[in-house]
């Protein structure tokens, strides 16, 4: 029943992901610190199809050096 229920709780977040949808990374990346010093991290990240090209020089993992 657990192995059931976790398939179709993945089945579900792949639907929300929709068709632009290019790529899924995982791994510790965090965007560049905005005017405010804000920035965002996540261990997952869905990428679409237009992002895709320069989603590695916008976020990465340099730019979580300093938390």
């Amino acid at each position: 029943m657990k192995i059931l229920s976790t398939f179709m709780l993945l089945l579900m977040l792949t639907n929300c992901a929709g068709s632009n949808m290019a790529k899924v990374k995982f791994g510790k990346r965090c965007t560049a610190a905005d005017e405010n010093g804000l920035k965002e991290s996540s261990y997952v990240w869905v990428i679409s199809e237009e992002a895709l090209k320069s989603f590695d020089k916008r976020i990465n993992k340099s730019n979580c050096s300093d938390s």
